[in-house]
């Protein structure tokens, strides 16, 4: 037999097998992670997403490919940035942000989507149900909304003596400043408190706001809990020391930068949920079966060293009942 001849029957066999025969090169799935906020300011949660996603069996730079998507508060990008997701079929679509989460449920019915939502997602029409998903899309719910009152009874407790409040809504989240508006302006009579909203949707509107509150200054300042004022933790911390304002957010971060105290949901344990179910549906796991997970840990620090700044006195019971307080 020439040369020739049995070079092309060995493959033409290998061209009859079967193709679960022949080799295979493993595709490595790519996860798109997106968020409002800004890389450098939310690293922690990105650690956090990054040890669900071990947690579940999958290792960065091993077996999964995550693409970072920061928004730094540019929620125009998400039109132009789901095409090209949806077009290149990724794996997974994780979203710890309200906003980004309704964008990519309208953008797509098929691609599998992790969310984080502040609001009830049921409401929102991410999931028909928080037992039964029942379609691409499953999360985790933090309670942004449900906690803000708490926040401000715990703020009134703290400054008895503060009645004019400004609240800084983010006016690019509008479904965050519409239920923060609403809860906060149902409890604020019962605690003898009067509220002035203002809109802020980039660094250049926070400067502007604070420079607003030179002629009509409030006593306090309620930040609403949104992706941007997250990643803003510095220039807010700043500020409000230089007014003299005592000033609450829902993270820790802002506290540990500056301000006086936070309350809300540990965000780092949401993010690392969310690693968690995006590994799971790597596995092979429906989101149409993975139930809406309600988030269970809240967190409660106050920040003394601004407190004296402030010329503020913390209350024994407040100490007692704080988390975490930063000497």
């Amino acid at each position: 037999m020439r040369r020739r001849d049995f070079v092309w029957g060995i493959s033409g066999a290998a061209l009859a097998l079967p193709s679960a025969a022949l080799p295979q090169q493993a595709t490595v799935p790519v996860v798109a992670f997106i968020h409002s906020g800004a890389s450098d300011a939310l690293a922690r949660y990105a650690v956090a997403f990054r040890q669900g996603l071990k947690q579940s069996g999958y290792i960065e730079h091993q077996n999964v490919v995550v693409e970072y998507h920061w928004l730094e508060g540019h929620y125009d990008r998400l039109p132009a940035l789901l095409e090209d997701l949806i077009r290149r079929r990724v794996a997974v679509i994780a979203t710890p942000d309200t906003t980004a989460s309704l964008a990519a449920k309208a953008a797509t019915a098929t691609v599998p989507i992790v969310f984080g939502a502040g609001i009830d997602p049921v409401a929102l029409g991410l999931v028909a149900s928080l037992a039964r998903p029942g379609g691409n899309a499953t999360g985790v719910n933090f309670f942004s909304i449900e906690v803000d009152t708490k926040r401000l009874g715990l703020m009134h407790a703290l400054l008895p003596a503060a009645t004019r409040y400004a609240v800084m809504l983010d006016s690019n989240d509008p479904k965050t400043a519409e239920s923060t508006t609403k809860s906060l302006t149902e409890v604020a009579p019962h605690l003898g408190l009067s509220l002035k909203f203002v809109s802020a949707n980039s660094p250049q509107q926070i400067d502007a706001a604070f420079m607003g509150f030179a002629s009509e200054r409030p006593d306090a300042l309620f930040i609403a809990g949104d992706s941007l004022f997250a990643s803003r933790a510095q220039q807010f911390a700043t500020l409000t020391m230089r007014e003299r304002l005592p000033a609450s957010f829902t993270t820790r971060g802002m506290v540990e930068a500056g301000l006086l105290m936070n309350y809300g949901t540990d965000i780092v344990d949401m993010f690392r949920q969310i690693g968690v179910y995006a590994g799971s549906i790597l596995k092979g796991a429906e989101p149409a079966d993975l139930p809406v997970l309600q988030s269970t840990k809240f967190d409660f620090a106050i920040n003394l060293r601004t407190a004296r700044a402030l010329g503020v006195t913390v209350p024994p019971s407040l100490l007692a009942m704080a988390d975490d307080v930063i000497e």
